[in-house]
């Protein structure tokens, strides 16, 4: 089992960067497909990214060339960072995790992961 705490949002105005940060407990961290996912209110959460523990990465279109995923594995932490932010960023932000895959990374569904941060919000204005 992980335990997953999300940090590093705010507001940002369009253009500009951000990098949330997720630190993860248990010693099998290297082991899990790790996610980063968003969601607004009314909408369904959508995967952002994802990086599984070979460190293979998978973007969605929406992002693609402004946003990284990266982990490191000793300390048990991952990062997005964000560039180049747009208005339509804005969303919170959640830090995934799971196992059952043997470490790689399916797909963006959020079905495919079993552990969930508590979220934080990011907001970008025009």
């Amino acid at each position: 089992q992980v335990q997953l705490v999300e940090s590093g949002g705010g507001s940002e105005q369009a253009g500009g960067s951000l990098t949330l940060s997720c630190a993860a407990s248990g010693n099998m961290y290297r082991e899990y497909c790790m996610g980063w996912f968003r969601q607004v209110p009314g909408k369904e959460r959508e995967g952002v990214a994802t990086i599984d523990s070979d460190g293979r990465t998978s973007y969605a279109d929406s992002v693609k060339g402004r946003f990284a995923i990266s982990r490191d594995n000793a300390k048990n932490t991952l990062d997005l960072r964000m560039n180049s932010l747009k208005p339509e960023d804005t969303a919170v932000y959640y830090c995934a995790a799971d196992h059952r895959w043997g470490g790689s990374c399916p797909s963006f569904r959020p079905s495919t992961f079993d552990y969930w941060g508590q979220g934080t919000q990011v907001t970008v204005s025009s």
